[in-house]
């Protein structure tokens, strides 16, 4: 049986780091929002893609933060505010596209090129996403121990954690709102779903809005 100092990480705080990584991804967010409103509009494949790109976004800040890049933003106040602007436009276009019924929330191409937008907005909005990178400079090093493995080895293994979580919660979220969508269409209570597109893109506006007054510093 290994003794307490051979864990690569404390096992003691896992459970507490795992509980605290959920917390964070049900926290309505824009990865949330956009997921839902284009699931429930194009289906659970198109969700997943997005998702595919959401979590290789989070990957790179896991990574970006082991090697200690992720503490720039709060080195350099512009290069926060850059990218916490930058997230907000980005969602208000996002809202705006779901809203107007665009050519990937809601519509019916499932080719490879399509796929392949859908990943990209899906690392887009992770990637301008301040709250990702905030997590792994703030939250992260409490959870790391001095009598365990290096400090990056540690940001990797409870990172990798963290990026697992996500894919759960996301992937919920995409067979939710899809399930959901069809629910609605077959007792007739969905129609062509253009309300439950403008509905999200609501969503999708509010919560931009709300991460602008949270993300402040």
């Amino acid at each position: 049986m290994l003794a307490h100092g051979d864990w690569l990480v404390d096992p003691g705080i896992i459970g507490p780091f795992l509980l605290a990584v959920v917390l964070v991804e049900l926290t309505p967010g824009p990865n949330m929002g956009y997921l839902a409103a284009l699931s429930a509009g194009q289906g659970r494949r198109a969700g997943f893609a997005a998702v595919a790109g959401v979590t290789v976004g989070l990957a790179v800040y896991m990574l970006a933060a082991a090697f200690g890049l992720t503490e720039i933003f709060l080195v350099s106040r512009p290069l926060y505010e850059a990218l916490r602007w930058a997230g907000v436009a980005f969602l208000l276009w996002l809202a705006w596209d779901a809203w107007k019924g665009g050519s990937e929330v809601g519509a019916a191409d499932q080719n490879r090129r399509s796929k392949r937008r859908l990943f990209l907005k899906g690392f887009v909005a992770n990637i301008l996403n301040p709250k990702a990178a905030i997590f792994y400079v703030t939250l992260l090093p409490g959870f790391i121990q001095v009598d365990h493995a290096e400090p990056r080895t540690q940001a990797l293994i409870l990172g990798s954690l963290h990026v697992a979580v996500s894919v759960v919660v996301h992937g919920s979220i995409v067979l939710g709102a899809a399930s959901a969508a069809k629910l609605l269409a077959k007792t007739g209570k969905g129609g062509d779903l253009s309300g439950l597109r403008k509905a999200m893109g609501v969503v999708i506006a509010l919560i931009a809005v709300w991460l602008a007054w949270e993300t402040r510093l």
